[in-house]
C-alpha cells in the first residue's frame, strides 16, 4: 500500500522553515494529514483518486463545511508538494472534484448595548483597592482596545511597546503570515484608558518588550485575556457568553451598520481578501431584517383587519 506517509515530516519541516508558515498552521497541517493517513491505513487504501474520494466522503459526513474545506486544503497542499518534488508522477486532485456549496456560518457578534453595559460596569468598579484598581485599569484598557480596533486576541497579546505611539494613538499590528498594518485609536476616552494603563504599568513595560502584561509582569497570554473577559462578564450579570474574537465581529458589523465601506473594514481587519470580510454583510442584512420586522410602522397598521370589518358591516 502506497500512502507517502513517510514524506510528512520533511513536508512539515519545509512548511515551517522554507515557506515560513505560522507554527499554528503547520500544526493544523500535521493533524489533518495524520488523520488522512490513519483513514487510509484503517481502510487498506492507497493515496490515489479512489482513496482520496473515500476520505472526502468520510469527512463530509462528519464535519462542518468550514472544517472540511480546511482539511481538503491541507491535503491538496501536501499532494502538490509531492508532485513538485517528483515523489509522485501524477496529482490525483487533477481528476477529483472538490467543489461544493458552502454553508454560510454567520460570526457571533455582540450587540452594542451589551458592549456598553460591560464597559459601564467595569468603569463603575474602579476605586476598590490600589492593587485591584491597577489590574482593573488594565482590563478596561484591553476591552476598550479590542472593541476600538477589531484586533485578533493573538495580535493584542503580541503587541509590543515599540509598536505603539501613545501620543497619536497609532500602532503597528503584526498579523497572520507576518503581514503588517497600521491602525489608530481616535476615541478620546479609549486613548485615556490606554494611557492610564501605561501609567500604572510603565515600570514593568519598560523592563520587557510587550505592552499588555499579566500580574507577573510578563506578556498577557490569549488565554489570560479570555479568562479576564469571562470574569467581568459574570460580574456585570451578562448572561451571554462573550469571547475576545466576538469584539472583532462586533467592530466589523457595527461599522457596516454605520455605512462604512467594506473595503476600509477589510483593511482594518487585516483580511487579504474582500471575500473574508463580506461575511459581515450577511450579519448586517440579518440585523436589517430584524429592524424592519419589529420596528417598521407598517407592522402596526391594521389595514386588512379594518377592511374585513367594513366588508362584514356593509
Amino acid at each position: 500500500m502506497i500512502t507517502n506517509q513517510n514524506q510528512l515530516p520533511p513536508y512539515l519541516n519545509y512548511c515551517l522553515n522554507q515557506k515560513e508558515l505560522d507554527p499554528k498552521t503547520v500544526k493544523a497541517y500535521r493533524i489533518d494529514l495524520t488523520q488522512f493517513f490513519q483513514y487510509l491505513e484503517e481502510g487498506g487504501m492507497e493515496m490515489d483518486k479512489d482513496g482520496i474520494n473515500q476520505y472526502l466522503f468520510h469527512i463530509h459526513s462528519r464535519y462542518r463545511q468550514r472544517t472540511v474545506k480546511r482539511k481538503i486544503a491541507s491535503l491538496k497542499a501536501f499532494v502538490a508538494y509531492l508532485e513538485y518534488e517528483e515523489i509522485i508522477e501524477e496529482n490525483p486532485f487533477h481528476k477529483i472534484n472538490t467543489r461544493f456549496k458552502e454553508e454560510i456560518i454567520l460570526p457571533r457578534t455582540i450587540p452594542r448595548d451589551v458592549v456598553e453595559l460591560l464597559l459601564r460596569k467595569m468603569y463603575e468598579e474602579k476605586g476598590a483597592t490600589e492593587l485591584g484598581e491597577k489590574f482593573l485599569v488594565r482590563d478596561i484598557a484591553v476591552v476598550e482596545f479590542l472593541f476600538a480596533t477589531g484586533l485578533r486576541v493573538s495580535e493584542l497579546s503580541a503587541l509590543k511597546r515599540a509598536d505603539i505611539d501613545l501620543n497619536t494613538g497609532i500602532f503597528l499590528i503584526k498579523g497572520k503570515g507576518s503581514k503588517e498594518r497600521y491602525m489608530q485609536i481616535e476615541n478620546g476616552e479609549v486613548r485615556k484608558a490606554i494611557q492610564e494603563y501605561y501609567h500604572y504599568f510603565q515600570q514593568e513595560i519598560e523592563q520587557q518588550e510587550y505592552f499588555f502584561l499579566n500580574k507577573w509582569g510578563k506578556r498577557m497570554s490569549e488565554q489570560a485575556v479570555r479568562l479576564m473577559l469571562r470574569k467581568h462578564v459574570e460580574k456585570a450579570g451578562i448572561a451571554v457568553h462573550l469571547t475576545p474574537h466576538m469584539f472583532r465581529h462586533a467592530f466589523a458589523t457595527l461599522l457596516l451598520e454605520e455605512d462604512v465601506d467594506i473595503r476600509y473594514i477589510q483593511k482594518m481587519l487585516g483580511h487579504s481578501s474582500i471575500v473574508t470580510t463580506q461575511i459581515y454583510t450577511y450579519v448586517a442584512v440579518e440585523k436589517q431584517k430584524e429592524i424592519l420586522r419589529l420596528k417598521h410602522p407598517r407592522n402596526k397598521m391594521q389595514i386588512q383587519e379594518f377592511h374585513e370589518k367594513q366588508a362584514v358591516s356593509g
